[in-house]
């Protein structure tokens, strides 16, 4: 791929996804959009058993470009948000377990992309803000998915306030699963993804796709679902050589 914006690389099973613009703060473009789209559709597509995202230079992402937004009409803004929804919904639907890796500042539609990642870890230094509601144009596309991380009252706050919440507090909120020291990011991330990864395969795909089905569902509804999909995953072939390996106390042979 001949990407501008993006880095894609692959150590082992994992690859990292990389916005590459430190010169704009990681600012989400539509042609940047369009490149995480491509490099998350391939990542998605590989053998890949879990997928980073990251921001280079000092700031995570600091969401929507205001250069594009603001030369553009409504049919050219509506095609940028159209994109980032796009994305939005890619990296939900990709089979892999993806983690934000949060070095820095994440604002406005950058904190969209760590609360819409199945997984985050942040650096102690990092801060995470919705500033549209101290401004002229809100976030309201950013909080459809950090309202459904943090709930009502606290994304009320993120959103009215635009203030910039710590890492600490992003943690005690849920809108990431882990603090470290800067140093230890790196590692930190890989030890949490590693985990998330266990297993077979495709039956964390479906763990993933039925999870994010049933979430927005109302309780009854969320239980067929789930109980329908676990009763029909029960006769796959992960599913059988899981309770095979478990009732002959033997480790699992994945194969896939």
């Amino acid at each position: 791929m001949n990407l501008e914006h993006v880095l894609l690389t692959r150590d082992a099973d994992f690859v990292t996804i990389t916005m590459n613009r430190p010169q704009r703060r990681n600012a989400l473009s539509l042609a940047h959009l369009r490149e995480l789209i491509e490099a998350f559709g391939a990542a998605g597509d590989s053998d890949a058993s879990g997928i980073i995202l990251a921001g280079a230079g000092p700031v995570f992402s600091a969401g929507h470009d205001f250069a594009d937004v603001a030369e553009a009409d409504l049919d050219g803004v509506s095609a940028i948000l159209d994109t980032c929804l796009q994305l939005m919904e890619l990296i939900e639907s990709v089979p892999q377990p993806v983690v934000a890796r949060v070095h820095g500042l994440a604002t406005a539609a950058g904190c969209q992309l760590v609360a819409t990642c199945d997984l985050a870890v942040a650096a102690d230094s990092a801060g995470f803000a919705a500033p549209g509601g101290k401004g002229g144009w809100f976030c309201h596309t950013p909080m459809v998915a950090i309202a459904r991380d943090i709930g009502r009252k606290r994304a009320a706050e993120m959103a009215y306030t635009g203030d910039t919440i710590t890492a600490a507090q992003a943690l005690d909120w849920g809108l990431v699963n882990r603090v470290v020291p800067a140093a230890e990011l790196d590692d930190a991330v890989a030890d949490l993804l590693g985990r998330a990864t266990r297993g077979s395969r495709a039956s964390k795909a479906l763990g993933k796709r039925t999870l994010h089905q049933q979430l927005p569902l109302p309780r009854a509804d969320a239980y067929r679902l789930a109980t329908k999909v676990m009763a029909e995953s029960s006769q796959s072939a992960a599913a059988r050589e899981g309770m095979a390996a478990f009732l002959g106390k033997r480790p699992p042979k994945w194969t896939d």
